[in-house]
């Protein structure tokens, strides 16, 4: 039987390792979550012991094994309109402040996961211009990136099982934006689809290349980083942002004092932070 102890300085090696590489921050008892998510990796790589998978991960030269343990780790379960209010706002205050721009409208999911954030997006801007034809007649584009090679393949694939489809997604938008693609799996219509790309990103890299964006989604991915860290993500979206762009952080997120580029919009429920001028 695999053996998944794993002593207390491995998992202070690991931590740190999982620091560098990602900027994930795990406290001082996480090693049941570590075990969690690293048990399956086991067999698939032909290690006996927890001990010896976080041995090899250490080691530059496991980059298979890296990748897969950063998979892992960085994947989080998400839903289909996550808190509702974000894709209500976006609906009753955001768009319509937008929708007469005279360029195509940029939006960024920041920890895409398996993309029902940025596919959410995409079918909350959908129902908006069939509200108000018209609207964002440069189109809207939407942005999903992530640090896991995985999930970017699920969320390009754009498939999701029937247990996926029940997290959110109600009967009505599950049968206007899917189609059936066979096997019990059904598929985001092109429609959603044509709006939204998807490529590699780690949050502690640079956004340079990305360009500029009018919408920033990153919702419950800062309360896995550092205060420093935290700051460092924020400057960067500030400067990644258009004049009076919006960033829309995870109901128990603030920016507090991390920046000071930003204005607080009390909503509700819920707030938004919107790039000062």
């Amino acid at each position: 039987m695999p053996n998944r102890d794993l002593l207390d300085k491995e998992y202070v090696l690991f931590r740190d390792f999982l620091e560098q590489q990602c900027g994930i921050v795990l406290g001082e008892n996480k090693q049941y979550l570590v075990k969690s998510r690293l048990a399956p990796l086991m067999q698939r790589f032909g290690v006996a012991s927890l001990s010896e998978l976080v041995s090899k991960t250490l080691s530059p030269f496991e980059r298979q094994l890296r990748s897969a343990v950063i998979d892992a780790m960085t994947t989080n379960e998400t839903l289909w309109f996550r808190d509702t209010y974000p894709y209500e706002l976006l609906k009753n205050q955001i768009f319509p402040e937008m929708e007469k721009t005279s360029r195509s409208i940029k939006i960024w999911s920041a920890a895409s996961s398996s993309g029902q954030e940025p596919y959410s997006i995409a079918m909350t801007a959908l129902e908006y211009q069939q509200i108000k034809p018209g609207a964002f007649s440069l189109g809207v584009h939407i942005l999903g990136t992530d640090i896991s090679n995985t999930m970017l393949e699920h969320c390009q694939r754009g498939e999701y099982d029937g247990l996926a489809l029940s997290r959110g997604l109600s009967p009505e938008r599950r049968s206007k934006f899917f189609e059936d693609s066979g096997k019990g799996m059904m598929r985001v219509k092109d429609p959603v689809r044509k709006n939204v790309s998807f490529r590699h990103l780690n949050l502690l890299d640079s956004y340079t290349l990305l360009g500029k964006f009018d919408i920033i989604f990153c919702r419950n991915v800062l309360i896995y980083f550092s205060a420093d860290l935290k700051a460092k993500i924020i400057r960067q979206f500030a400067q990644s942002l258009n004049p009076r762009g919006y960033l829309l952080l995870g109901a128990s997120e603030s920016l507090s004092s991390l920046n000071s580029d930003f204005e607080m919009i009390r909503c509700n429920p819920g707030i938004i932070y919107r790039k000062k001028t």
